[in-house]
């Protein structure tokens, strides 16, 4: 006997729109020389913890200094070791870069104000950013405390002139 479907929750809708969305962008992302889409997303090429199967995750970015932003919301970053580089292919470029985890709230509130005012779009995928980019600390202190991180990306082998204006070269 077959039970009926419960409604899906507007995240897991969202999870299975990326997963969709996600096979079109990887190819894009792949691409030997920059795109516009390739000034907001970098592709992430990584292995499972305990499987070991290749993956590939397209994931937002925002320059910041020498450095790179991303929200670490998804279960995706579990296979990610602190400070462990990994394949990165960035604007055109495969370079290498090594996680680093923030979770102090205070800097992630100003990384997240960072991100939402240098792409407004981040607000949409990270629900503790309201419409005006204010971030609720009552909701980010849940977040974090079951995994919500930003991930501070040192990049190997790219100039930092290049970090820098990853973005802002559209």
């Amino acid at each position: 006997m077959n039970e009926p479907m419960k409604p899906m929750g507007p995240r897991r809708w969202q999870a299975r729109i990326f997963r969709i969305v996600n096979v079109p962008m990887r190819l894009a992302l792949r691409l030997p020389f920059p795109t516009p889409l390739s000034r907001q997303l970098m592709l992430l090429s990584y292995r499972g913890r305990k499987s070991g199967k290749a993956y590939q995750q397209p994931v937002s970015y925002v320059p910041d200094g020498e450095t790179l932003l991303t929200p670490g919301g998804g279960k995706w970053k579990l296979n990610l070791r602190e400070g462990e580089p990994i394949h990165v292919h960035l604007r055109g470029r495969d370079v290498l870069a090594r996680p680093e985890f923030v979770r102090d709230i205070d800097e992630v509130v100003r990384l997240l104000k960072l991100l939402a005012q240098v792409n407004p779009r981040v607000a949409s995928f990270v629900p503790v950013i309201g419409a005006g980019g204010e971030v609720d600390r009552d909701r980010l202190k849940v977040a974090i405390e079951h995994g919500f991180s930003i991930i501070r990306w040192h990049v190997d082998g790219l100039p930092t002139s290049q970090v820098a204006s990853a973005y802002s070269s559209h």
